[in-house]
């Protein structure tokens, strides 16, 4: 039996009012075969930048079926570096960073990781706020729903 391979972009962004404060995530997964785009939103009431940037990816990455391929873009250092560098060690440690301290946002980076066994990835970093088309939408969709979470408060 032979598994139909998904290749997809994934561009994420988080927001957040204050850090913590009221947040927001926003992704798009874009088949590379020019299907149709899929645009996931979502936010909290009390949370940080970090854990917005975590969740827009987290978000994606659930939306896809085992095997998928994905290419993911963007602005979060914490994010790609953490997915391609640090996770691991973290695990290896126990969750504990190298200055053995308990790892940030250790709920959400455990759920990445089950993501992340599961799928194919690569990593692209942009620069934020410097015209990239999916950063800068998914940026504004991210900041859309840091302000509806506001209001809700």
């Amino acid at each position: 039996m032979t598994q139909t391979s998904v290749h997809v972009e994934l561009h994420a962004d988080g927001a957040c009012l204050g850090n913590p404060g009221p947040g927001g995530w926003a992704c798009i997964l874009r088949p590379t075969d020019g299907g149709d785009e899929t645009v996931l939103v979502g936010g909290e009431a009390t949370t940080t930048n970090n854990r917005m940037e975590l969740r827009a990816v987290l978000e994606g990455l659930q939306a896809l079926p085992d095997g998928s391929h994905v290419e993911l873009t963007a602005d979060s250092q914490y994010v790609l570096k953490g997915l391609g560098e640090w996770l691991d060690n973290w695990k290896r440690r126990g969750w504990r960073t190298s200055s053995r301290k308990p790892v940030k946002n250790d709920d959400l980076w455990r759920l990445l990781d089950v993501e992340r066994a599961r799928l194919v990835l690569s990593y692209n970093w942009v620069e934020g706020h410097t015209g990239h088309p999916d950063n800068e939408r998914c940026d504004m969709l991210a900041k859309q729903q840091a302000e509806m979470m506001q209001q809700e408060n």
